[in-house]
């Protein structure tokens, strides 16, 4: 494999900046206009932090820090980011597409570059530049940890701090703790079927496409 082309790296530098800086915004506008802001609510967004994830990746890609031909672990943090993107974007289309904005921070142009563009613009990377190495759905499967861990932060801390990020995670709003554990449960499959189509996907496209013009 030979050194990505210098459209790719402009893009992915571009987009990952973008991302960053939609998140930075929401943050700063956070700050200075709601003085009940708080930065670990924020935080604690799966937007928020799948956003960061994901830019950071794409960024380290794009500059060439993983060489021209990137390891099977690079590989399989990049394919985490685009399934954390995707399950961004397709839980808010779902589930919050319409609804509130829970800390009032977003304006059309940000919430449309972290919760629509950069979900896409992560897939179509993937598509345009396919996993280097192999690797199976088995290997994938380290994906879920980071959903799972924000699953049990998100319910062990919402009753102590009396906050949580999204209504379907508190009881009180969604239907009870069988409510909150039914929604959860669909997630976590949509996760899992998602880490198996981009692995998938990855798998097939390494295959198909080919290497880049030296």
């Amino acid at each position: 494999m030979t050194a990505q082309p210098v459209w790719v790296g402009a893009y992915r530098i571009g987009f990952a900046l973008l991302a960053l800086s939609a998140v930075a915004f929401q943050l700063f506008r956070g700050l200075d206009r709601d003085p009940t802001f708080r930065v670990g609510n924020f935080f604690s967004f799966f937007t928020i932090e799948s956003n960061i994830f994901a830019a950071v990746v794409l960024l380290t890609f794009g500059l060439g820090r993983v060489g021209t031909r990137p390891t099977r672990t690079a590989e399989l943090v990049r394919g985490a980011a685009v399934v954390y993107m995707v399950t961004t974007g397709i839980v808010y289309g779902t589930l919050l597409d319409g609804g509130t904005d829970p800390l009032g921070l977003s304006s059309p142009w940000d919430d449309n570059v972290v919760h629509r563009i950069f979900p896409l613009v992560l897939l179509a990377d993937w598509l345009i530049s396919p996993p280097a190495v192999r690797f199976t759905f088995r290997d994938a499967m380290v994906w879920l940890v980071f959903p799972m861990a924000y699953l049990v932060y998100s319910l062990v801390r919402g009753p102590i701090v009396d906050w949580y990020p999204y209504g379907f995670l508190d009881p009180d709003r969604g239907g009870g703790y069988a409510g909150v554990a039914a929604t959860a449960v669909g997630i976590a499959a949509g996760v899992i079927a998602m880490t198996w189509l981009v692995t998938w996907v990855g798998q097939r496209r390494r295959f198909t496409t080919p290497p880049a013009p030296g």
